[in-house]
């Protein structure tokens, strides 16, 4: 290993048991030494480090569940047990593959086109758990991935009735055992709710097994919160549309995830913030304080029990009910304590900004705090709350003045019976004069400079700096591996025009670090990666004739000269690090793939995705922060600061927005009200803008109220420029024609349609896109101007990057 790959390894390890959520103890664990264990589950050796598609990352190693044990000094008995699952899931995977396949087929299409990310349900299988063992441990693993959503079945968010079988048998027969989640999204786990230690180890990259075996010994601790809720399928919230082929509709409004719950009076398995550990803690509130519309909670945090641990103090707001109607309450601040030893205490403060409650007013364009009780609670989880303090406001105020964008979708949105809770006499109360409110008022005309260089680009120069770079001559760009200059990279920037001062720049994918290929060769021609480039779940899929063709492409045939690797570091998926509610740990993950872009000539990061938790269905949520847009903001800011701590670094957030389903991913269209959009699926992008000034963001294919997100204007624009202050460059995520073959009621985004909106690129370029965009100049689709107006935010950008000056400055 490099030196690089050791000090990130020890990073993650250090870190990785804060992003561990332990649902369930009966104080059995941890062990005090390793000894013989009888180890079962689909994640005993197959453990899932994380989700498929974009998400996978090209680590040198992966320590699986058996790997940590052993590595840690365990003996795990259960070996031939795991041997013939090894030989059934095999089995069970090439037939589904071979299904897949032919039912495309059936259908006049290919598998690669209809069922990317397909996961296999688990299969049932009659085993004997037989083995011996001081302790057991089952690793339950689920896995999903880009391209398709998962599915309320055995096997995938329901357990199969083999593994309900063997989880209580084994609870019934060892009095040390343990029930480990190796899982990127919610399982409804009710069935075995009798079991008495359940971990959910989620999916933490390279090191996955490692962090478990640590954790079974007692050498790290869980401290980390869920930031989705947990519920049984059957209270799974059916008030809003999902998966629909054509038209999805967010009828459930701003009440998503614990919105909802708390609102709904559904009791939820496990709430939104909830999280044990190996001791316990008192968490209390004193002093509450309020200047220039800044609220502040003095927290006392006490660990009271008799190990080490970190505790995570959370602050909600029961807001006013008023004429808009609001959540029972919403998480507005939070903190995670340092390690306390027993007995040990830390005061922490809770800070928020009033301004951040106010509710978008559809009628009037206006955000508005209401006049009436703010209820402040302080707690460890969602349905673990106390009042402690009251803020009473004692008129409306208007916070910010905007005007409405997304049209006026026909839509009926739920609402609950309204509740606020009851509210303690002894509770204190700040009276705050809503006239001490200043309004903001958005100023939408934009005005932009434009470079005297590109002044000069002839028309289709012009072109090309508004979409990816692409081969003249030779095989077209794979998706997902256009890039041209770093071996796996996803796509460049314009790179026939270096001779004019326009420098290039390098994208690569994968949230859960840098997706590049392993192992490449480099001749005159560039570079050329060998091996498996493409993630498998992609491969697998292929039909046989292009798969070997992928596989000449990739110049497996004959290798000529030194072959060089590029080993990238795995990190946690998005879920598992929003879990840790850690955002010095989300920054160090940030500074890892940023230090490791400088090492392989990256510029931009695809990545983060904080899209919302808005169904657990959704086959990318593991790559997405949570259900909450302030946990998804922030998260996103502190890895974003991580990133661009390195000068030519740079993230791009993604995916803007309402990407919440799979299915039918390039032609859904989410049909959300204004006040739904601006509340739920917008903020955490606003904050993310707001808190880092990420160099780049990424459009969605979907739809978004019947306009595709990267032909809207006034979401560009108006919401993204002038509201938010991005200062970046808009891309849109990778766009193939292929991707649009057969019948479609909306047709497919068009390049200069994209970038009369003020995107600026269109991504990853092909010639198709260059045609298409030197057309749409002479039919006045798009203006000279707008196309020197992307162009000079590309340049300025890509001069940044490469080190050669520009104007664009971070915040």
């Amino acid at each position: 290993m490099n030196d690089y790959e050791r000090k990130h390894s020890e990073i993650l390890r250090r870190f990785g048991a804060e992003c561990t959520v332990l649902l369930k103890s009966d104080g059995t664990f941890p062990l005090k030494a390793p000894c013989e264990l009888a180890l079962y589950g689909s994640g005993a050796r197959r453990t899932i480090k994380g989700g498929t598609g974009s998400g996978e990352v090209n680590s040198r190693y992966f320590a699986t569940t058996e790997d940590g044990l052993k590595n840690a000094g365990f003996t795990v008995t259960s070996k031939d047990w795991i041997d013939r699952y090894d030989d059934i899931y095999k089995e069970a995977k090439k037939r589904f593959i071979s299904n897949l396949k032919r039912s495309a087929l059936k259908r006049g299409t290919l598998a690669i086109l209809s069922d990317m990310g397909a996961v296999m349900p688990e299969p049932e299988y009659e085993l004997p758990t037989d083995a011996e063992g001081d302790v057991a441990v089952y690793v339950l693993s689920r896995i999903s991935g880009e391209g398709s959503d998962r599915r309320p079945i055995p096997g995938d968010i329901l357990l199969t009735e083999t593994e309900k079988r063997d989880i209580l048998a084994l609870n019934q027969k060892y009095k040390k055992f343990l029930l480990v989640l190796n899982v990127g999204g919610v399982v409804d786990i009710s069935p075995v709710m009798e079991v008495g230690n359940i971990l959910l180890l989620s999916q933490l990259g390279a090191e996955t097994g490692n962090i478990l075996a640590d954790l079974i010994l007692g050498k790290s601790a869980p401290s980390g919160k869920l930031t989705a809720t947990w519920s049984e399928w059957k209270d799974h919230p059916d008030i809003g549309g999902f998966g629909d082929k054509h038209d999805t509709y967010y009828n459930e409004g701003i009440y998503v995830g614990y919105r909802y719950f708390d609102s709904a009076y559904k009791k939820p398995l496990f709430p939104f913030g909830y999280g044990l550990g190996y001791t316990e803690f008192s968490v209390n509130a004193d002093e509450v304080s309020e200047k220039d519309s800044k609220v502040s909670v003095n927290v006392s945090v006490k660990n009271i029990g008799d190990r080490n641990g970190k505790e995570v103090a959370q602050l909600y707001v029961s807001q006013p009910q008023g004429r808009l109607g609001k959540p029972y309450q919403a998480l507005v601040a939070f903190e995670k304590t340092e390690e306390l030893k027993p007995g040990e205490e830390q005061r922490i403060s809770l800070t928020f900004d009033l301004r951040d409650l106010a509710s978008y007013d559809t009628k009037r364009a206006v955000w508005i705090l209401e006049p009436g009780d703010y209820v402040l609670r302080q707690g460890t989880s969602s349905r673990d709350t106390k009042p402690a303090a009251v803020i009473r406001l004692n008129g409306e105020a208007l916070i910010k003045q905007c005007k409405n964008c997304f049209g006026k979708p026909e839509i009926s949105e739920w609402k609950p019976d309204r509740r606020q809770g009851e509210i303690p006499d002894d509770v204190p109360v700040i009276e705050i004069d809503a006239g001490a409110f200043k309004t903001e008022i958005v100023d939408y005309n934009l005005s932009y400079d434009i470079d005297p260089l590109v002044e000069n680009f002839s028309d289709e120069e012009l072109c090309l700096m508004n979409i990816g770079a692409f081969k003249r001559k030779g095989s077209m760009s794979v998706i997902g591996e256009a890039g041209q200059s770093v071996a796996g990279a996803a796509g460049e920037t314009v790179c026939c025009l270096r001779e004019k001062g326009v420098p290039a720049m390098v994208m690569a994918d994968g949230p859960a670090g840098l997706r590049l290929s392993r192992q490449y060769i480099q001749d005159e021609k560039g570079v050329h990666s060998l091996g498996k480039s493409m993630p498998e779940s992609v491969m697998e899929l292929m039909p046989a004739p292009a798969a070997f063709g992928m596989k000449l492409f990739a110049g497996e045939k004959k290798v000529k000269g030194d072959i060089l690797e590029q080993n990238c570091s795995a990190i946690p998926i998005g879920t598992a690090l929003a879990q840790s509610w850690n955002l010095d740990f989300a920054k160090l993950c940030g500074d890892i793939v940023g230090d490791e872009m400088e090492h392989f000539g990256v510029h931009l990061w695809l990545a983060p995705a904080l899209n919302i938790h808005r169904d657990i269905r959704c086959g990318r949520n593991f790559e997405y922060y949570s259900e909450d847009p302030l946990i998804s903001g922030l998260f996103a800011a502190a890895v974003t600061r991580g990133v661009q701590k390195h000068p030519r670094c740079g993230t791009t957030l993604k995916h803007f927005a309402a990407n919440n389903q799979e299915t039918n991913r390039y032609g859904s269209n989410s049909v959300v009200s204004e006040r739904a959009l601006r509340e739920i699926y917008l903020r955490g992008f606003e904050i993310a803008v707001k808190e880092s000034q990420p160099h780049a963001l990424m459009t969605s294919y979907n739809l978004l109220n019947g306009v595709h997100t990267s032909e809207r204007r006034d979401l560009t624009e108006d919401v993204l420029r002038a509201e938010f202050g991005f200062k970046g460059i808009v891309m849109t995520d990778w766009i193939i024609g292929a991707m649009y073959m057969g019948p479609k009621k909306y047709p497919a985004p068009n390049a200069p349609r994209t970038a009369a909106a003020g995107g600026d690129l269109f991504m990853p370029g092909g010639k198709g896109d260059l045609k298409a965009m030197l057309k749409g100049l002479e039919k006045g689709i798009v203006t000279r101007r707008q196309l020197m107006i992307n162009a000079t935010r590309v340049l300025h950008m890509a001069k940044r990057l490469k080190g050669n000056g520009g104007q664009y400055e971070s915040e």
